[in-house]
């Protein structure tokens, strides 16, 4: 899907992300946990192609919906005739602008000038227009800013089937327990450098040569023995595809095993 490796972003003297490894699978729901300034914004306008980085790579470039923290709604037109414009201009519009609305019950109705609606229900047809298009990465800047508790439930229901269809959703969030409650896979950005916040094992490994393994957070090597921290639900995959690269198994620390 897609892969930042190495990333970091700066403006000016100021380094805002530093060294970011980030791969986002395919049908995954990734949650980015951290405060105001932490660099949540910055790194999701990287994924979404927004932004480039000021050294590292990016591989990958899916097709993207992004809702940013704070939607612009100033303009004098309606929600459905906004939409309804964006759909024209993407040439390919694959779900219908008035269904989306309907279903995030929009305050007003979708003829509703967008000026006039609250920051929750402008951040609805932020969303309804991320999805316009059905992307194949759903890019969600604080989604849950300003919704209404129903609106709650629909945007949870929308990022199960964003990724049941095998697209994925990548999210921030300020509270631990949202972010663990919605997100296979969880991470906390702290003055501009990530690290996982979800269960991980150590796997120890023996052999020799170079060791690129998907679903690894940290590697560290000692003679020809590699301990690999990794993504507790993804340590059978790295196991599997550490035995077919010739690899042995000294020894696999579960979460349960270390608690």
């Amino acid at each position: 899907m897609i892969r930042l490796l190495g990333v970091g972003k700066r403006y000016g003297d100021a380094a805002v992300l530093t060294g970011v490894d980030l791969e986002i699978r395919p049908g995954t729901v990734v949650g980015i946990v951290g405060t105001n300034g932490s660099g949540k914004s910055t790194l999701l306008r990287i994924l979404a192609g927004l932004s480039r980085p000021s050294s590292g790579t990016v591989v990958g470039s899916p097709r993207v919906g992004y809702v940013p923290d704070r939607f612009p709604a100033s303009t004098r037109m309606s929600a459905l005739a906004y939409l309804r414009h964006l759909g024209r201009i993407s040439g390919r519009p694959e779900v219908d602008p008035q269904v989306l609305l309907g279903r995030l019950a929009l305050a007003g109705g979708p003829r509703t000038p967008l000026r006039q609606l609250s920051k929750g229900n402008a951040q609805k047809v932020g969303l309804a227009q991320a999805l316009l298009t059905g992307p194949d990465l759903l890019v969600l800047d604080e989604p849950w800013s300003g919704l209404d508790p129903d609106a709650h439930d629909v945007l949870a229901e929308i990022m199960a089937e964003t990724s049941a269809r095998g697209a994925s959703v990548v999210f921030t969030e300020h509270r631990d327990e949202r972010a663990h409650a919605h997100a296979g896979e969880v991470y906390r950005l702290t003055a501009g450098v990530l690290r996982s916040a979800s269960p991980s094992s150590v796997v120890v490994l023996r052999g020799a040569g170079e060791l690129d393994l998907p679903g690894v957070l940290a590697t560290g090597r000692d003679g020809d023995r590699v301990e690999l921290t990794v993504a507790a639900e993804r340590t059978d995959e790295v196991l599997l595809a550490a035995l077919g690269r010739g690899w042995s198994v000294v020894r696999v620390d579960t979460p349960a095993v270390r608690s």
